[in-house]
């Protein structure tokens, strides 16, 4: 037995003793925590010599560190301790050379993020500490190149260069004037990544990208960035697999969480779908929407969830937008247990229209969204609560509405949409109709109970609509017309209705309309 205890402290020793030297403090490597010197090469040189010995944590203390841009390997973990404060450089030299990276969903060579991995494994930023990307520089520097000014310069040079064959064949690309800001964190073909507790401002661009990477966990982190700071999304995951966020505070200058998967015809060309996603227990305060998914989705996105947030002060809440030319598909997506305050617009919007333009036959530049399904939602103080835009081609097909509690100033609007139900619905408005729907087809409106303005207003406005179904529904108010239709409804059914201020006098049985047991003011 005394044998076997000592071999056990004999073998277990060498291992912690080489975990508690993998554990290393820049500060005393040489590292200035005055923020006035930059640490980039103590940094970067301490990442490659810990990878070179099989990896470890890099520590970084309380105190303010100034940096270029941080390039991880395998098996590394930056731990950013309580009162650490890394600062990164505004100067846009120290980003190069350009590296492999996604813009806007697009594969381009581009600056370096701030922090960049590329095919890493088992990589993590941990702590308490802060990271602030100066971003003010890059976006006014992209304003005035944009606008115009100032001419040319080394940076543009340097990207046409680095992308002269995407150039000549991307006029998306090609439109943005040869200087993209990078991302602050970008995560590129990695596989097990944790990003926790730390706390993000400031980036040039988005804050937070794993691209083509796989196990992802970001959880307890904050992201802060000004509301007219141009494109700084929070977190987003672009043709990635299994990746998880929870916990997280986010008020950003563009979307909080948005899930993307390549952009057009590059897009599909890499054929990587975002997929196995979930959200959970986060809050989204400000920021053009809460969760969105596209309009970069050409790589298709399925399989998300998205449950137990709140949403407060976002333009809108949960999105997906998408348009002609992408293609993709956005399917099997799950929303419960969210609560919206003070959204500017819709509660939910689905829209295949994100940019305006022609009609055009089905083809693989047509993008689809089906298999949608939101339960337990509260929608407090929005422009709408749900607003669906199908196309002309396509329609958005296999969306479900249950439990969904909301106060609006307009109904729920569908155009171009098939297999629309919603269920358990409690709605007040304040003007218009609680439902209008355009070249729409099956149509589920049931147990839905509406309070809206007393008058002249039609509860339903239908134009080119077929197999709409209204059931179980209870409306107090006195509406003098129930439904306005074109010639070009017909199939709509209304049954087990209890509707005692509504006098139906309009409706009679007949190929466009069919009423069964219901009770309207008349049977009183």
């Amino acid at each position: 037995m005394k044998r076997t205890l000592s071999l056990l402290i004999f073998v277990t020793f060498p291992v912690l003793l080489s975990s508690q030297n993998a554990w290393t403090n820049i500060v005393d490597h040489g590292a200035d925590p005055s923020g006035k010197i930059k640490c980039t090469d103590v940094i970067n040189n301490l990442i490659d010599s810990l990878s070179g010995t099989g990896g470890g944590t890099l520590f970084f203390p309380s105190g303010i560190f100034l940096t270029g841009p941080i390039v991880m390997k395998s098996n590394i973990t930056l731990y950013i301790d309580a009162g650490s404060f890394v600062k990164f450089s505004d100067d846009f030299d120290d980003y190069l050379p350009m590296v492999q990276s996604r813009w806007e969903d697009v594969r381009v060579k581009n600056f370096k993020s701030q922090i960049y991995a590329y095919q890493c494994e088992n990589i993590s930023i941990r702590g308490d500490g802060h990271f602030e990307g100066q971003g003010k520089k890059w976006w006014d520097f992209m304003r005035s190149i944009m606008s115009g000014q100032p001419a040319d310069n080394k940076w543009q040079e340097i990207f046409r260069k680095e992308n002269k064959a995407l150039l000549a064949t991307n006029q998306y690309i090609k439109g943005k004037n040869n200087f993209l800001r990078p991302p602050m964190v970008t995560t590129y073909e990695c596989k097990n990544v944790l990003i926790e507790g730390v706390s993000f401002s400031n980036p040039p661009f988005w804050t937070i990208m794993p691209a083509f990477s796989e196990n992802v966990t970001i959880t307890g982190i904050t992201i802060e960035n000004p509301g007219n700071s141009p494109n700084t999304d929070g977190i987003d995951p672009s043709s990635c697999r299994n990746v998880h966020i929870s916990d997280c505070h986010i008020t950003v200058g563009d979307d909080c969480i948005v899930i993307k998967s390549g952009r057009d015809e590059d897009g599909r060309e890499a054929g990587k779908p975002t997929e196995n996603i979930t959200i959970t227990n986060c809050t989204m305060l400000e920021g053009h929407g809460g969760v969105v998914i596209g309009s970069e989705m050409s790589g298709d996105v399925r399989r998300i969830t998205i449950t137990n947030c709140v949403f407060e002060g976002t333009d809108i809440g949960i999105r997906i937008k998408t348009m002609r030319g992408r293609g993709g598909i956005v399917e099997d997506v799950r929303v419960s247990n969210v609560t919206m305050y003070n959204i500017v617009n819709e509660g939910v919007l689905i829209t295949l229209r994100y940019q305006p333009t022609d009609a055009e036959p089905l083809s693989e530049r047509t993008p689809a969204v089906r298999n949608v399904h939101l339960s337990n939602i509260n929608i407090r103080e929005a422009q709408r609560p749900v607003a669906i835009y199908g196309l002309e081609e396509r329609a958005v097909s296999g969306i479900s509405f249950n439990d969904i509690r909301s106060f609006s100033k307009k109904g729920v609007l569908l155009e171009n949409t098939s297999g629309i139900s919603f269920h358990d619905i409690e709605m007040k408005i304040s003007e218009g109709s609680p439902l209008e729907a355009k070249d729409s087809q099956e149509i589920s409106w049931d147990k839905v109970s509406v309070l809206s303005p007393v008058g002249e207003i039609p509860y339903m406005k239908l134009s080119n609509c077929q197999d709409v179904r209204v059931t179980n529904c209870y409306q107090q108010e006195k509406i003098s017309t129930f439904i306005i239709k074109d010639g070009r409804c017909k199939n709509i059914y209304l049954v087990n209705n209890i509707l005692p201020g509504t006098f139906l006098p309009e409706i009679k049985n007949n190929k466009e309309i069919i009423t069964n047991n219901n009770i309207t003011a008349k049977s009183f």
